[in-house]
């Protein structure tokens, strides 16, 4: 496909509706573009965090843990954590 855009008021360049909903590219949608040498490619930023949390939630599952028992062992860490770093007992201040 092969369109003619055009370079609007403040540098805004409209897709045309036939490509926004054929790759389902929706308002607030962030793009890079790249410049070669004078040719632009403009390519979709993909949110990586969705997909971290999805591969981080199915690992937790197969593993067996459980959040709460997570949660815990993240306390334990800090405690230790504070107690090397600052030779400290008191580990309030890490909670």
């Amino acid at each position: 496909m092969e369109v003619t855009l055009q370079v609007r008021q403040r540098g805004t360049l409209t897709l045309p509706a036939e490509l926004r909903d054929k790759y389902g590219i929706r308002e607030g949608d962030t793009f890079r573009l790249v410049d070669l040498d004078g040719i632009f490619v403009l390519t979709p930023m993909v949110p990586l965090v969705p997909d971290l949390a999805r591969d981080i939630e199915q690992a937790r599952r197969k593993a067996g843990l459980r959040t709460g028992d997570m949660l815990k062992d993240l306390r334990k860490q800090r405690t230790r954590y504070y107690r090397e770093k600052y030779k400290r007992t008191n580990a309030r201040a890490a909670r």
